[in-house]
């Protein structure tokens, strides 16, 4: 059987170290040939790649028609559903604003939440620089070409690659020719609208552009959200060279409530909220350019070059400070904590490609400069309305935070492929970050006083990766890999380091101690492979072990610091089963994920207990088990339904890092959506429809040992009190809620469902 070549772009994880060759024989009887070869990009550049079968780690990809049909918000919501090893907590409680755990790692949008990490659109990192975060309502949905998942420590990817690596790619006017037209709506008032349209002309110009417009209600009080997002591209490919420019912009307003005290859900109900407002918004200018050339057939280059620039505005309603609360008289109840930050990053990658049929070297550098701008301010008023809104009289403005940050990385890489034999494939690479950080306080301006956020700090580490994969068969793959990654630490953890003075992220920041930068080696093994043409199946087990991990520690509800805990450990084992007939489709997965602190150290949590947290505890917010089942069934030849079902079991609170209370944790659940669509044949449309939570099952994905300051009569204010009474809070999941859009279709590959 012929063997052709599809190229699917994704980003790698480096390295392997075959741990499983000597099981080979045993399944050397199982021999099939693939239709197929998935081509997966080694670096974040996706110009190049290596076949799947000589990558040594369990990558999971995803192309657009999946998530299209799927209909989710967004690509962290497709990744809840559906991959392995991901779980959402909806801390903010926006459906744009969930913070993604892959392996006990995060990718979070929110400022306090240790990064472990990184996320590229095109090529480009888009965790943004002052804490790493990640804001998932910047990318649009609908311009997605495919998502890449890579576990482990791969250094290609450089910063932030502790646990993972998310690759991104855009569609473009070539690959994706046509329009479509959609709109959307259904409960709490959500009204969505997408369209998009991409060509190529015959001197090889390509064109492409998206745009999005989203807005609901929210199932929660006063929780509108307005998204407005747009992409466009141009590119031009020849014989030797291709190139494309690209532009992303988004005007996001987004209000997101978080956690909820139990006594006053279960008096107010689920849909209430504990104080108000608590409102982001952001604004994205985002430009990348690719340039490729082929010198030979065998050698290339490889570049992009970017600029971004993201301004976030905040304002959170909050419960005033206990001192504030005394030193007032018992005139200051709530507090507006507003913040200002203003990023700015531009950087430029190389790479060198060099492949022949047994060896594929790539040789690269990069460079990567960030400005950022962070302001805080505090309102106190006396007073709280009956919906725990702020009201009563200002007590004035204080402006506690002003700083300027400045962070600077350059980097060296390389990676080389030898095919030993042409079923055995070594692998070697490394990567050598340098970055400087300056923060430089605005308001406290000597460098010699010790409150001022005045610093310079360095750090660098070169991080390497080996591996090995061997394949007996076509269909049948075992890996092993050793790799390492680090990540500095950034402006806003340098800038909040200091235990005696714990800060209310994201709303100020105190002289702090250095911190060290954070190091993760991971070892990881599987098995990959396919039986006939409809049945897929692998199996992964992994161990990152991190040593100085950096976590937020909560000193009180609303303040705390962050500090390296010492080593932490996050092991674990993926099981994929894939099968797709031609009425049907399943995916089934299970992910055993255990993130345990490694390191003695000693913790106050907001109850003002001390935690002596030991080697051997489970870190807050990760559940241990997850089931996943992906159902699909063809009706008719057009008309197709489909189910998700997920399980995840139970996770500790946050403050609640040495497991001793027995209640602080957040409950097992089980939840089912269901999806359709019926394409109407020969014009172009097609009718969908969601349902998720069907049974309408309450549940919660995030919790907190925290307090409740509205004890008073019909849930008022309790005045006789300078702090909270402890208790649980929980981030309620959504009530059922149900959809329905219809979807025009024309010309080129958009008109056809499953032609992606």
């Amino acid at each position: 059987m012929k063997t052709t070549i599809k190229m699917i772009k994704i980003k790698p994880i480096c390295a392997a170290l075959s741990a499983v060759l000597m099981l080979a024989p045993y399944f050397a009887k199982a021999e099939i040939k693939l239709d197929t070869i998935d081509v997966i990009s080694i670096t974040p550049l996706h110009s190049s790649g290596a076949p799947i079968n000589e990558v040594p780690s369990n990558v999971q990809v995803v192309n657009s028609r999946d998530i299209r049909n799927q209909q989710g918000l967004n690509l962290a919501d497709y990744m809840n559903d559906n991959m392995l090893g991901v779980n959402v907590n909806e801390t903010q409680n926006n459906p744009f604003q969930q913070d993604v755990n892959f392996h006990g790692f995060t990718a979070s949008p929110l400022l306090g939440t240790p990064q472990g990490l990184s996320v590229f659109q095109d090529g480009v990192r888009v965790n943004e620089p002052f804490g790493d975060t990640v804001n998932w309502d910047l990318i649009p949905k609908n311009a997605v070409a495919g998502i890449n998942l890579m576990p482990g420590s791969n250094p290609l990817f450089g910063l932030n690659t502790l646990g993972g690596a998310l690759s991104v790619q855009t569609k473009s006017g070539d690959l994706f020719p046509g329009g479509s037209i959609q709109a959307s709506g259904g409960s709490w008032g959500r009204a969505a609208s997408e369209a998009e349209f991409g060509g190529v002309a015959n001197n090889g110009a390509n064109y492409y552009v998206a745009g999005n417009v989203f807005r609901e209600d929210g199932w929660r009080d006063n929780s509108p959200t307005d998204v407005r997002q747009l992409f466009a591209k141009i590119g031009w490919k020849g014989e030797k060279n291709d190139f494309s420019i690209s532009f992303s912009a988004a005007d996001n307003d987004m209000t997101g409530n978080g956690l909820m005290p139990i006594p006053l859900m279960n008096s107010l109900g689920r849909s209430a909220v504990y104080t108000i407002p608590d409102n982001t918004k952001n604004k994205l200018g985002f430009v990348t350019g690719q340039f490729n050339h082929w010198f030979t057939n065998n050698l290339a280059l490889n570049t992009v070059a970017y600029y971004r620039n993201v301004n976030t505005k905040t304002m959170n309603g909050d419960v005033a400070d206990s001192e504030e609360w005394v030193a007032n008289g018992g005139q200051s109840q709530s507090v507006i904590n507003r913040t200002g930050i203003n990023q700015e990053s531009y950087g430029l990658t190389g790479q060198l490609n060099w492949s022949t049929d047994k060896n594929n070297l790539i040789v690269g550098a990069g460079y990567d400069h960030s400005s950022i701008s962070f302001t805080q301010s505090s309102e106190n008023f006396t007073l709280f309305s009956a919906s725990r809104g702020i009201a009563g009289v200002s007590q004035g403005v204080s402006h506690d935070t002003d700083l300027h940050g400045i962070s600077e990385t350059w980097s060296v890489f390389a990676t080389d492929t030898y095919k030993i034999t042409p079923k055995l494939a070594l692998t070697g690479s490394g990567r050598y970050n340098h970055t400087e950080i300056q923060n430089r306080d605005q308001l406290i301006t000597d460098p010699t006083d010790a409150a001022t956020l005045t610093s310079n700090q360095t750090f660098s580490r070169f991080n390497p990766a080996v591996g090995l994969t061997f394949n007996p068969t076509q269909s049948l793959s075992f890996y092993g890999g050793y790799n390492e990654g680090s990540r500095a630490p950034t402006s806003i953890e340098l800038g909040c380091a200091n235990k005696a003075v714990p800060c209310k992220l994201p709303n100020a920041m105190a002289s702090d101690p250095a911190l060290k930068q954070v190091v993760a080696k991971t070892f990881e093994s599987g098995v990959r492979g396919k039986l006939g043409k409809t049945f897929k199946y692998s199996a992964a087990a992994y161990t990152t072990e991190t040593n100085d991990d950096i976590q937020y520690i909560s000193a009180t509800t609303n303040t705390g610091y962050f500090n390296n805990v010492g080593q932490t450990r996050r092991s674990g084992v993926d099981l994929g089963f894939n099968m797709a007939g031609e009425k049907s489709k399943i995916m089934l997965g299970y992910s055993y994920v255990k993130a345990t602190y490694e390191s003695d150290f000693t913790v106050n949590n907001a109850w003002g207990q001390q935690l002596n947290v030991h080697a051997g505890d489970i870190m807050p917010g990760i559940p241990q088990h997850q089931f996943k089942l992906r159902g699909e069934y063809n009706l008719k030849p057009n008309w197709a339904m489909g189910t998700n079902i997920n399980t995840f079991s139970e996770a500790y609170m946050r403050g609640n890092e040495n497991n001793a209370d027995a209640n602080g944790k957040v409950p097992s659940y089980t939840v089912v959506n269901l999806d359709s669509r019926y394409t109407v044949n020969q014009t172009g449309w097609e009718i969908f429809g969601k349902v998720n939570n069907l049974f309408d099952r309450d549940y919660s994905t995030a919790g907190m040992l925290g307090t409740n300051i509205f004890t008073g009569a019909n849930n008022t204010f309790d005045t006789t009190k300078t702090a909270g009474t402890n208790t649980y809070l929980l981030s309620p999941g959504a009530p059922r809620a149900a959809w329905i859009g219809a979807r025009y279709s024309f010309g080129g590959s958009q008109k056809t469902t499953d032609s992606d």
